[in-house]
């Protein structure tokens, strides 16, 4: 036989294995994990649920999902279990105190360079449009514009209904009846 024809069988059976490596990888960080929970640890369940461990059994544990309220879940059910920081971060909205993080500020304006007076940056050769309310000087300004429109758009119905007569449809029937069988 050829080695270019056991190739393939030799690749696909070290795939085969590496894939099976990993995953039991995985498994055994999964039971490390587990095996490490201790009362008062956060952990998160397969289902996403947050809860604190209060007690530890060989296959089950005991979660207080709510103050007061305990429930019983298989060892397997739990997901991850939490450092502290995060699952206070989590359920409680308590934020550690990195002082190295950096500063958010809460809005744009320390972020925009060159801005105007309100805020808004203006672009060379570009004309502001006011989005504002109309002026009492502004409306008769504004209603003889709309008054040659519909002068405009009065005469153009016209013209188009002497141009072209309406053509009748072939069966004879109009918009609106039903001559349905």
């Amino acid at each position: 036989m050829n080695i270019v024809t056991l190739l393939p069988f030799i690749v696909l059976i070290g795939a085969m294995f590496l894939m099976t490596r990993s995953a039991k990888n995985k498994q055994r960080q999964a039971a490390q994990m587990r095996d490490h929970m201790q009362p008062g640890t956060g952990v998160r369940t397969i289902g996403g649920m947050y809860a604190t461990v209060k007690e530890v059994s060989e296959d089950s544990v005991l979660l207080e999902v709510a103050p007061g309220v305990h429930a019983i879940y298989a060892k397997n059910a739990i997901g991850a279990v939490l450092p502290d920081d995060e699952y206070n971060r989590i359920i409680h909205g308590i934020e550690g105190s990195d002082d190295d993080a950096p500063v958010v500020p809460d809005d744009l304006s320390s972020l925009t360079e060159g801005a105007d007076k309100d805020g808004v940056a203006e672009k060379a050769g570009e004309k502001k449009i006011d989005l504002g309310k109309d002026t009492a000087a502004d409306a008769p300004a504004k209603a003889d514009a709309a008054a040659e429109d519909k002068a405009v758009t009065a005469e153009k119905p016209a013209d188009a209904a002497k141009a072209e007569p309406k053509a009748e449809p072939k069966d004879g029937k109009r918009d609106g009846d039903s001559d349905a069988k």
